[in-house]
């Protein structure tokens, strides 16, 4: 999919969404140096966005900065106090920075400050003590991680003993482990001490530049191969000691016959290229938090069973599970890092961040910027302290975030849940395509609304153009239509208010204006049914069918408004059009309230509204040569859609 360069009238200095993303960030980092350690500017952005929807009244710059800055502060210090930690967790700092935190840990300072622990949580920590319950001959380990002050004591589960001798363990001091699937025990009375009940879903961390962990490695894990694994030797007693890297974790399946038992699939592959599939049953689906592709899996003796999933390159009929005795190991992907410059992509955008501001006589202050790759080598944008435009887009990116105007959609033949957007912003248009894991779930989006998309991936395709993705079971993925926030018509800081006559067939954004409704004789109101998931309207020939989706929606369905009304201010009037909750709120009046109304009284009730009036968000529906994304309005009629309204004094 090729990126258009040609530069529309879109102009980032007009944005105030972009103008205030940009301030906020000069206020939580005001030095400019090359050391500073700026904010992401897809973080600020999505927290914004965050805030937005918790305030969905409004927001000032007030409620935005002060959230942003507690989120910047926890950020910076990591959960932890000044006071001082364990020297082991020291020593690990360093080599712990390199593979980054995984997706669904959190820190035991917020176990504390919460007293909850979902069991999806992930703790990567350290453990600082091994010891006996007093008068007892269970073992306990005292925990502590990189981001807290806190430790906090795990009862070890008896799967582990033998792992856990006090003088050869290898669950002593100093030991990096990953736990899942945790219960908290609280205590109302005496210290107040929290403490972990036992979970079998511990994964010891090994390290191959650490001798022994090496040795470990080399003695137990180096004999067998995936491919010498058998059934047969199994049945005869035998157990096996692999050791293969993580190619690929599978979305969670739904198994049996009334869809109650939960399944994942780990794809593995050892040195020589042989393929097995490790499967993760019911609870146990819980130990996928604690994988990332691209580590190493140490698995001694997993259950090993016959499976009639297999491709060629796998080892034959055989697939793996988490048995009862089953021991896991894993080497944590490493990820490198790369040089990305900064300056490279501000030739594209004359008034593009991508350079702090800068003296007439000095170079730029950032030149360049350290980022991460992902296993496949593709560079991991999520730090990036800059805005991406379009024209910055090149192969090999992920966790990209854009935003821009929505100029077109399509969905291609016979693919249910994916669709293809054509976004626009001041350097040129993309084409994304976004896959979802059953049909749309984003709500409403139409041409000319405003949106944020986060997580996206670019590669390049076999045409030598650059593809973008998206996937939304993928972690990190934001996909938000602002045009349609509730939070934008009362947040002054987030748009520039305009009058009618500001508005231009070459200008996509989305304008907010206080208008009243205006020759209300020429308003029309038609009653059409609608996809509730998507917000479009369905036709019905033997079954309802969305006209956006495409999807039979029978069980999804209900009636509301699709009305055109003149709207006015001191500057003009235009013709617009609206559906939805944005025509109920315009009529003051439900659907099913008008629609009993006697027929005399549906026609006369418009006229009560003359002179009512509004906020609204206004957006440029229709592309050159085409009409309407609703498929309603006819060429010569309103491109005008009102996104969003709210009765004004």
């Amino acid at each position: 999919m090729d990126v258009d360069e040609q530069h529309t009238h879109v102009a980032a200095e007009d944005d105030p969404f972009i103008r205030f993303i940009d301030y906020a960030i000069s206020v939580l980092s005001p030095t400019e140096d090359e050391e500073s350690n700026r904010p992401a500017w897809s973080w600020v952005s999505g927290r914004v966005i965050k805030t937005c929807r918790a305030y969905s009244s409004g927001v000032t710059p007030a409620i935005l900065l002060s959230e942003l800055s507690q989120a910047w502060t926890e950020n910076q210090s990591g959960g932890y106090s000044k006071k001082k930690r364990p020297e082991c967790i020291d020593q690990l700092q360093r080599k712990h920075n390199k593979r980054g935190k995984l997706p669904n840990t959190i820190t035991i300072d917020s176990i504390y400050e919460k007293n909850f622990l979902s069991l999806t949580s992930v703790l990567e920590v350290v453990i600082v003590d091994a010891f006996l319950l007093s008068g007892t001959n269970f073992y306990m380990l005292t925990l502590g991680d990189f981001w807290s002050s806190n430790t906090i004591d795990l009862y070890l589960h008896r799967r582990f003993y033998d792992l856990a001798d006090l003088k050869n363990g290898i669950l002593r001091k100093g030991r990096e482990i990953f736990l899942t699937g945790c219960y908290l025990r609280t205590t109302t009375r005496g210290s107040g001490r929290l403490r972990l009940l036992p979970t079998e879903y511990l994964l010891i961390i090994l390290d191959e530049d650490e001798d022994d962990d090496a040795m470990l490695l080399g003695a137990q894990f180096c004999s067998d191969s995936l491919f010498s694994i058998s059934v047969d030797d199994v049945n005869q007693g035998v157990s096996y000691s692999l050791y293969a890297r993580i190619e690929s974790i599978g979305s969670l399946e739904i198994q049996g016959q009334f869809g109650s038992l939960q399944r994942k699939q780990i794809t593995l592959v050892d040195n020589d290229n042989v393929r097995v599939n490790f499967f993760l049953w019911g609870d146990q689906v819980l130990l996928a938090n604690c994988f990332s592709v691209g580590s190493w899996l140490a698995l001694d003796r997993p259950f090993v069973s016959s499976c009639i999933e297999s491709t060629p390159d796998s080892s034959e009929g055989i697939c793996l599970e988490y048995g009862s005795v089953t021991q896991l190991y894993i080497v944590p992907f490493i990820r490198h890092e790369e040089q990305v410059s900064v300056a490279s992509t501000q030739n594209h955008h004359q008034e593009s961040k991508m350079l702090t501001a800068v003296g007439p006589s000095q170079g730029p202050k950032v030149s360049q910027v350290t980022l991460p790759c992902d296993s496949r080598g593709s560079i991991d944008f999520s730090n990036y302290p800059f805005r991406l435009f379009v024209a910055d887009l090149r192969d090999k990116m992920s966790n990209i975030s854009i935003y821009g105007v929505i100029t077109d959609i399509k969905k291609p033949n016979n693919q249910e849940s994916t669709f293809s957007l054509r976004i626009e912003d001041p350097t040129g248009g993309i084409w994304t395509k976004l896959h979802f894991v059953n049909s749309w779930s984003l709500g409403k989006i139409s041409i000319g609304h405003t949106v944020y998309i986060a997580g996206l991936t670019c590669s390049m395709s076999k045409y030598k153009s650059i593809e973008v993705s998206w996937d939304e079971k993928e972690g990190g993925c934001l996909f938000v239509n602002l045009s349609c926030l509730p939070a934008l018509l009362n947040s002054s800081c987030l748009h520039k208010s305009s009058t009618l006559s500001d508005l231009s067939a070459n200008n996509i954004n989305t304008h907010v204006c206080r208008i009243w409704l205006d020759q209300i004789e020429h308003c029309h109101v038609n009653l059409r049914h609608f996809h509730t998931s998507c917000g479009h309207i369905a036709t019905r020939n033997t079954r309802f069918e969305c006209n956006f989706c495409g999807c039979h929606c029978d069980d999804d369905i209900i009636p509301s408004f699709h009305l055109k009304v003149t709207i006015a201010d001191d500057t003009g009037k235009i013709l617009a059009w609206c559906t939805g909750h944005t025509a109920t709120e315009l009529l003051q009046i439900s659907p099913a309230e008008f629609f009993n109304l006697p027929e005399e009284e549906q026609i006369m009730y418009p006229s009560s509204l003359e002179h009512e009036r509004f906020i609204v968000a206004l957006v440029n529906s229709k592309r050159e040569g085409f009409g309407t994304v609703e498929g309603q309005l006819l060429e010569d009629e309103s491109v005008w859609e009102i996104t969003q309204a709210l009765k004004s004094d």
